[in-house]
């Protein structure tokens, strides 16, 4: 089987990880991919943010736990986080962040990297604290969040085996 096929067919979230930090040439290939990833018309209206600060991931599990309704730690434990962020102006925005967050998480399993999508960026960075860490970061202009790409090395069970795949979901048109 294709190398590429055989990856996207074995990627799974990741819900467990080790202390251990990502390694940065690791991050840095991760986030190049997400560079890579299709937009409506080329706009590349995406922006991303690396946060391997731990009171910046820890803020940002606090907020995210906060819209949840809970006090559990919403990104598992992970040491990274990229968060996808991009121009609401765009038609095509939240696709176009969908397609960086699939790219992320393609290129972090391909590297021996877990990882998983984290929802509620949008409800975050509405927030004046989301703003707040937005210029802390030195991110300037009006963003739209659309996820979290949590990353981190699986602790023993943090990945689980896929479900097989639903039969009758494609429809060969005659």
């Amino acid at each position: 089987m294709n190398r590429v096929i055989e990856a996207l067919e074995q990627r799974r979230s990741c819900r467990s990880y080790t202390d251990q930090p990502v390694d940065p040439e690791k991050l840095e290939q991760i986030v190049e991919a997400g560079l890579w990833a299709a937009s409506g018309m080329g706009r590349q209206g995406t922006h991303l943010v690396v946060v391997t600060n731990p009171d910046d991931v820890a803020a940002l599990s606090r907020m995210n736990a906060q819209i949840m309704g809970t006090t559990n730690d919403p990104l598992y434990g992970a040491k990274a986080v990229i968060v996808v962020l991009t121009n609401p102006e765009n038609p095509t925005c939240v696709e176009d962040g969908a397609l960086v967050m699939g790219n992320l998480m393609n290129a972090a399993h391909a590297l021996g990297v877990g990882s998983c999508w984290i929802h509620r960026a949008k409800e975050e960075f509405e927030s004046d604290e989301g703003k707040a860490l937005l210029a802390k970061w030195g991110v300037e202009g009006t963003w739209r969040g659309v996820g979290h790409c949590i990353l981190g090395y699986a602790a023993e069970g943090g990945e689980q085996a896929g479900a097989e795949r639903k039969p009758g979901r494609v429809t060969y048109a005659k």
